[in-house]
């Protein structure tokens, strides 16, 4: 078990004035409908709506499965609520929910890419809420049931899912059930306990509370072990005070009458009730290494800090952010969604929902990236009593839980669309949330089939150590770190990475065996540029650049990574010290820019800061070639501020001179400029020019110099909301890339990924 003190995170604050103003300035509320098909022609408006629109009418009349295939029904969720149990904040109405109803669908869209549209229904009368939403089935792939209050919200929920053909989830019955399962699972894991034998207390007989027992003993808890208790105490069999027929349903055998006599001896408690439900007293009365999930918002039953303060054997869950292992359902219901809309369920079943709950307790072991670390202000979380639920930050979750409800979901029968290939839909779900991990997919996969020896420049670093564990972890080959073998141990062992089951080593530069090779490399190199064979030596010892370098030029690695510590600019000259340029070849930056619909490449970004025309035309051919290695068939726009010679500028010359270079050079690419970028990137703004030879928006975009390159890809990432990759190098005769200064893990593997793919040449 990995053991630290339990801190308590700053908790995000803002004033009464914040939250309104956050909700009503620019456009009031939260979202807005976007059309994803061009609307700027009439003939786009003809195919969107008449007479076009006829044609997938027809076809869905004669197949309705067809609606999958022509709406948004395939990837769209209806979040509905009537308001009678908001948060918190009780019964206030089905007008007063929608706030929390708009956001549940901007979470769904942020966290999964899963459309969805809130709906209010004004009614308590349960009937009623059933025949308004029943009828909706037509217009969307699932219904996600939002703060309705106990037991109508049993009673609606398992009405819908007679009626309907589409999944229907009661979202704050299953998805707090999941998530705290999956924490549960975890906790007995670090316990050494058997689901089997566990006993466990439940307080609160609410939506979210039967959903739990349900689902625990679903998977495995025998009914004896489980007490379930209200506010009038333990749901015995023979009760009548209180009860119904969902109560009655988890009734236990036991002579224990209140919440106190339940816990004693207890291994587990799930509070789903108020605040200061639970006393010290009682937690000391539970078994050795109690797990107490105390999950009352937005105050829990008991707070950590109450229960450690009696004892420190005590694994703690509770509702809220500022605490360690928060039951927050947004781990669930847009993943678990997504999965089922994938797949076309026509439910959503218990095995789709313990399957969730095992994928997200099976993540929470593994090593985390640098996006969960953020999320924890720093303080890298490992699986342990402080770690056991993953955070909604991770960006593995898109992947991780979709696939599991999809798979379960084919195994039990109710998948209207089986998923055939399941490493392609890993991928899909990849590029929906990480448009980076569409884009390297491919990289990713050749890299894994013919996998590399890389070596990791900086390897003392904490987030080289993670890059290269998660590069091994990952299949894309060996990693080699270089640095001291004490501290790079010492960080390894603090991180939690086991260097040698990962089968990771290390390269002291001043004690390898391969030392004063590296050094008569280099000073043959360098003898001609004033360097004595001593300072070569002293370069092989002291710079792990050179050292990493050498390793690559000399075969002894295939290819290197560095850049955490150093500046792009330093890093690249210690690099060509060792390495020369590609015989035939142009030495450039490119950046891959991935925006919400399109990636395009730009060059050059790192190199040459004012390119001649023939510069540039040398700049294009490498670029373009980078473009065909990454998939694409290169379409190069050689920009400036002019387009087709208006207006005249003699910086245009030099970009009109380099197509005429290519012209002369018979490249077997699309090519054309100098032009706009708005012309080499919107069709229609293209298409008042002819006579250009671009068949479409350019895919490659070859800059008049170095520092129009830097700016623009900056504020692309900056402002634009794009996601930038690189500079990457291209043209060295050795597979080489360099990572921003402080890059996140990652980056860090996404470059040593193409740099062992060999994407500069």
């Amino acid at each position: 078990m990995n053991d630290r003190p339990t801190t308590k995170r700053a908790r995000p604050t803002f004033t009464d004035q914040e939250a309104l103003l956050f909700h009503s300035q620019g456009r009031p509320g939260k979202l807005e409908v976007v059309p994803t098909k061009p609307m700027a022609t009439q003939r786009d408006l003809s195919l969107a709506y008449s007479p076009g629109v006829a044609v997938p009418v027809l076809a869905i009349a004669e197949d309705p499965s067809r609606a999958y295939d022509y709406t948004t029904r395939s990837n769209l969720v209806a979040v509905i609520s009537n308001g009678t149990a908001i948060l918190g904040l009780g019964n206030l109405g089905a007008l007063a929910s929608k706030p929390v109803m708009e956001g549940k669908s901007v979470l769904f869209k942020r966290f999964a890419d899963v459309d969805s549209i809130d709906l209010e229904v004004d009614t308590e009368d349960p009937e009623k809420f059933i025949d308004a939403v029943r009828y909706l089935g037509p217009s969307f792939g699932g219904i996600n049931l939002e703060d309705i209050k106990a037991p109508e919200c049993f009673i609606i929920e398992q009405r819908l899912r007679e009626l309907m053909d589409i999944p229907v989830f009661h979202d704050d019955q299953h998805g707090t059930a999941i998530i705290a399962a999956a924490g549960l699972i975890n906790a007995l894991d670090l316990t050494g306990r058997d689901i089997k034998s566990t006993r466990l207390v439940i307080n609160g007989a609410g939506a979210a509370a039967i959903a739990c027992i349900e689902l625990l003993k679903a998977m495995g808890f025998k009914p004896d072990n489980v007490i379930l208790c209200d506010t009038k105490g333990v749901i015995y069999q023979g009760r009548t005070e209180g009860m119904n027929q969902w109560k009655s349903a988890h009734a236990a055998v036991t002579d224990r009458r209140t919440l106190a006599q339940a816990l004693e001896g207890a291994d587990a408690f799930f509070g789903l009730s108020q605040k200061g439900a639970v006393t010290p007293e009682m937690v000391a009365a539970m078994a050795p290494n109690p797990i107490i999930f105390a999950m009352a918002n937005p105050d829990p039953e008991i707070t950590p800090e109450e229960v450690h303060a009696i004892r420190d054997d005590a694994i703690m869950a509770t509702g809220r952010s500022d605490y360690p292992n928060q039951v927050n359902n947004v781990l669930g219901f847009p993943f678990i969604f997504r999965g089922a809309l994938d797949v076309r369920a026509t439910t959503i079943n218990m095995e789709m929902k313990i399957a969730a709950a095992e994928s997200l307790a099976m993540l929470a072991r593994e090593d985390v990236p640098d996006e969960v670390a953020a999320a924890y202000q720093g303080a890298r979380p490992r699986y342990g009593k402080d770690y056991i639920i993953p955070v909604p930050f991770d960006p593995r979750l898109i992947h991780v839980v979709p696939m599991a409800v999809a798979k379960a979901a084919m195994d039990s029968g109710v998948a209207g669309k089986p998923i055939v290939d399941t490493t392609a839909y890993k991928a899909q779900l990849s590029a929906r949330r990480d448009p980076i991990a569409g884009t390297l997919n491919r990289i990713f996969e050749r890299v894994r089939r013919y996998p590399k020896r890389v070596v990791f420049a900086e390897g003392e670093e904490e987030q080289v150590i993670r890059a290269a564990a998660s590069f091994v972890g990952q299949g894309l080959g060996q990693a080699i770190l270089v640095g001291r073998e004490d501290r790079i141990t010492e960080v390894a062992t603090f991180l939690g990475v086991d260097l040698e089951a990962k089968g990771i080593s290390i390269q002291n530069a001043r004690l390898s065996h391969r030392n004063s090779v590296y050094a008569q490399y280099l000073y043959e190199r360098l003898q001609r540029q004033g360097y004595l064979f001593r300072d070569c030596q002293r370069l092989i010892n002291q710079d792990r650049n050179h050292f990493a370098a050498a390793m690559v030029a000399l075969g002894d690695a295939d290819a290197m990574v560095t850049g955490v510590t150093r500046n792009y600019s330093i890093a690249l000259e210690e690099v060509r010290r060792v390495i020369d340029e590609k015989p035939g070849h142009r030495l450039i930056g490119v950046s891959i820019v991935i925006s919400r619909d399109r990636t395009v490449l730009v060059a050059d970004t790192a190199i040459t800061e004012m390119p001649t025309a023939k510069q540039l035309s040398e700049i294009a051919i490498e670029a373009a070639g980078v473009g065909r290695r990454l998939g694409y068939e290169p379409k190069v726009a050689m920009l400036a501020f002019s387009t087709f010679g208006h207006p005249a500028g003699e910086r245009s010359d030099k970009v009109r001179e380099a197509v005429a270079l290519l012209d002369n050079q018979r490249v077997d690419f699309e090519y054309d400029g100098e032009m706009a970028a708005d012309v080499a990137l919107n069709r229609e703004v293209m298409s008042q020019y002819p006579f250009c030879r671009l068949s479409g928006p350019a895919n490659v975009l070859v800059m008049p110099a170095f520092h129009s390159a830097s700016i623009s890809t900056k504020l692309l990432q900056e402002l634009g909301g794009a996601t930038v990759i690189g500079p990457l190098i291209v043209g060295l005769d050795k597979p080489v890339q360099i990572v921003p200064l402080g890059a996140k893990d990652s980056d860090i593997v996404n470059m040593a990924a193409l740099a062992a793919f060999n994407i500069g040449g």
